[in-house]
């Protein structure tokens, strides 16, 4: 693969040339500092956006197109990364040495319809999105968080960070809240569309077998974008001080499982610490079924229905979830901490280290088989200066058990939640 990053006065156009797909994806990013009430307004207008256009003012109309464009895909997406909120655009559509001439025109001609074309109801006072397309976003998202709970492993992890951190960015829901929602309408969208334009952060990604200067050359062609290209700050959030007592919440539920989350703060780690000691670290505590968490509380003791830890070094918190049933509420969180304290004594064999690493090695060999994780690799290059496959591999063999004990020891337990359900016995 080779990479370019081409720096223009309002955006920046990333481009991986790779003969490894016939396809060719295009993405666009949108990206300013995260605000609770505008969460809500970045979801409805992805939405907005993909239901149709002005050259395509209904769905089945942008389906048609994307036919007569060897079924092209789109999607739009938004997501949080630490201080900031990322919507992005993105198409993949066949290449045209395996299409016709001119294909790339003709999809991006699609995309750029998609997001500076879009499905208006004019007036002579005001512009404001097509109410059918406005309503039918908005009720999709509506019906979105109304159904929040009835994901509850997603739903329990959403509250432990909200009770561990209120009123800060980590706490902050992806998906939005009503309260907010119910302040949009197709109007004030509008006005929040001409706002991203004109003052998000924007970067364009392009992968396949193209060749740059003449993709350079169309994009800047096509995208008419005149923000000032503004400077970004770090993604990266830093949790308050550690609680001296843990705090514990507890919410009843409907359902017959019980979802357990502890929610642990990383304590001045490094940024090799946070980049590679932490996915070490996290894959031996439960990363699968040879953790030490699988295999003493869920296997040894069958006290849950599964159990597992992960990192989130964009916030340095580690969380461990639990499926359990409330009865063994108790002990499940006693075993936790004391395989938590285990890590801490070093309580592990080098094969552990060596199990891990072989993990993470096999992820990155799985992230070069598909056009969107290469993106989102290059997408953590450019956000969060993370480093390139051969400069991966390379630090993660550098990890030593002395490093994983390091880590262990800054690891705090902060906040336990609890969505308790109804009280059953048995392993799952």
């Amino acid at each position: 693969m080779k990479y370019n990053k081409i720096s223009l006065p309002t955006y920046n156009i990333h481009i991986i040339e790779t003969k490894k797909f016939k396809t060719v994806t295009v993405k666009v990013n949108f990206k300013r500092a995260l605000k609770k009430e505008e969460i809500a307004y970045r979801n409805v207008l992805i939405n907005v956006l993909c239901e149709s256009t002005s050259n395509y003012p209904t769905k089945r109309l942008m389906e048609m197109a994307t036919e007569n464009l060897y079924d092209l895909s789109y999607q739009g997406s938004n997501y949080i990364s630490g201080k900031y909120s990322i919507v992005g655009f993105d198409i993949a559509f066949l290449n045209e040495r395996y299409t016709e001439p001119g294909i790339f025109d003709k999809s991006l001609d699609f995309l750029i319809s998609m997001l500076f074309h879009p499905n208006l109801d004019n007036s002579k006072m005001t512009k404001q999105f097509n109410k059918r397309a406005f309503d039918m976003a908005y009720n999709l998202l509506e019906s979105n968080l109304k159904s929040l709970k009835e994901s509850p492993a997603m739903y329990s992890k959403i509250r432990m960070l909200e009770c561990m951190e209120p009123n800060t960015e980590i706490s902050l829901r992806g998906c939005g809240y009503i309260e907010d929602l119910e302040k949009i309408d197709a109007k004030k969208l509008y006005k929040y569309y001409e706002s991203m334009l004109k003052k998000d952060i924007v970067d364009i990604f392009v992968i396949g077998d193209v060749d740059t200067n003449k993709i350079t050359k169309i994009i800047e062609k096509k995208f008419n974008i005149n923000t000032l290209k503004k400077q970004s700050d770090s993604h990266f959030l830093v949790p308050k001080t550690k609680r001296l007592l843990v705090k514990t919440v507890k919410e009843k539920s409907n359902y017959s499982q019980s979802q357990l989350v502890m929610g642990f703060k990383l304590n001045n780690l490094s940024d090799f610490e946070l980049r590679y000691v932490l996915n070490v670290y996290s894959y031996i505590l439960g990363g699968g079924p040879d953790s030490k968490l699988f295999k003493n509380i869920r296997e040894k003791n069958s006290l849950c229905y599964s159990i597992s830890s992960a990192g989130l070094p964009l916030c340095s918190l580690l969380v461990v979830t639990a499926g359990i049933n409330a009865q063994n509420y108790s002990k499940t969180v006693s075993l936790v901490k004391k395989e938590i304290k285990q890590m801490m004594k070093g309580d592990f064999g080098n094969e552990d280290i060596v199990k891990a690493k072989v993990t993470y090695l096999n992820s990155l060999k799985e992230l070069e088989d598909n056009p969107q994780s290469i993106l989102s690799m290059y997408t953590g290059m450019e956000y969060l200066n993370s480093h390139d496959i051969s400069q991966r591999i390379n630090n993660i063999n550098k990890v030593t058990k002395s490093d994983v004990v390091n880590l262990a020891n800054k690891v705090h337990l902060d906040t336990i939640y609890l969505l308790e359900g109804g009280e059953q016995s048995g392993k799952a």
